[in-house]
């Protein structure tokens, strides 16, 4: 069987994966079997360029398949904050309680379009010799409420309100989410990509 490896160490962004590629016939996992990848710095001040700085350094020390993803939150009247810096908007990398916070903190006052945002996901494929074969990019909108709402989700999901569903991400079961999400949304569009590469 193939094997992908997820350029991550987030188990509930390999989780998410699994659910939309785990029927490809194809073996995911994250970084964890593998204690010696580098650590790599998102030094790009955009998506793709973070998802392809994962995808390009880890491929040809692994000698794996990578996909490098890279995602976040951005919202219009904050000038697309906190965009490349989502997982560290408060400071502290993966502080989802305290990211959450400061969001909420900025947009006090703001109403109707202000707190309009939308979520992407831009995903790089590299081959074993860390050449980029693809990248896609998903994209979601909706907008910012005023307080956490469900307990599903990561991140910023109990915040994001998809409108048509007048609910949050956090509130919505993973197969809805998985359909309206940016994630779901940008692997979509790599599932032919694989099946070609990997012959399934």
């Amino acid at each position: 069987m193939p094997r992908l490896v997820l350029g991550s160490r987030n188990k509930k962004k390999l989780g998410e994966l699994v659910d939309l590629l785990g029927d490809l016939g194809v073996e995911l996992t994250d970084l964890s079997p593998y204690p010696d990848a580098p650590e790599v710095d998102e030094t790009g001040v955009t998506f793709e360029e973070n998802a392809r700085l994962k995808a390009t350094q880890l491929a040809p020390v692994l000698g794996e398949w990578v996909l490098g993803e890279d995602s976040g939150l951005c919202v219009p009247a904050l000038g697309g904050e906190p965009g490349v810096y989502s997982a560290r908007y408060a400071g502290k990398h993966g502080d989802d309680a305290a990211n959450n916070a400061k969001l909420l903190a900025e947009l006090s006052g703001k109403t109707g379009d202000a707190r309009a945002a939308y979520y992407v996901s831009t995903a790089a494929l590299a081959n074993p010799a860390g050449e980029v074969i693809a990248v896609v990019e998903g994209r979601c909108w909706g907008v910012i409420g005023t307080e956490a709402r469900g307990a599903g989700g990561f991140g910023y999901d109990p915040l994001f309100i998809v409108p048509e569903y007048h609910a949050s991400f956090g509130e919505l079961s993973n197969r809805v989410k998985h359909a309206l999400s940016h994630r779901g949304r940008g692997i979509a569009k790599l599932r032919p990509v694989l099946r070609k590469v990997f012959g399934i």
